[in-house]
């Protein structure tokens, strides 16, 4: 009976590091999380909703642009990963791209905790000027490969 629960045992621990070490073999992609929106509002629209809602379209644009901007020269779509940019996926190179998705994902959560409380002391006429200089600015990634040259 010892030897079936050891054996029991050590067969689990083998499918747990196995399963494990599959996720470390996947490769990492430079632009992580959601990266666009799903509508662009005008002046009108936005003029005809609650403060509460403006205040998470403001958000969300915030998240989308924290994960392009800084990447902008890598991608500006999702999926891309350094080995399809030609980049060695090296330990180093690996490790480089999961500590720079973390300072990024933590920097968001901080913005996102501090704005959730002073945020909703802004002006609407400037929490809708916002939205909408953000929305042109994820606008403008649609022409972003006209500024490469050959």
């Amino acid at each position: 009976m010892k030897t079936k629960s050891t054996l029991c045992i050590a067969a689990f621990f083998l499918i747990i590091s196995f399963c494990f070490a599959q996720k470390k073999d996947a490769p990492v992609t430079i632009i992580d999380g959601k990266v666009n929106i799903s509508k662009y509002h005008s002046h009108d629209q936005l003029s005809k909703m609650s403060k509460g809602d403006l205040l998470n379209l403001y958000s969300e644009r915030i998240k989308v642009i924290v994960n392009i901007l800084p990447n902008i020269a890598f991608a500006t779509k999702p999926g891309v990963t350094m080995s399809s940019l030609g980049i060695p996926e090296t330990k180093e190179n690996k490790k480089a791209l999961e500590t720079n998705q973390e300072a990024s994902n933590e920097y968001f959560d901080s913005t996102i905790e501090f704005q959730k409380k002073i945020l909703p002391y802004s002006d609407t006429r400037d929490l809708i000027a916002a939205i909408l200089f953000y929305e042109e600015t994820l606008k403008s990634l649609h022409t972003y490969n006209d500024f490469k040259t050959d």
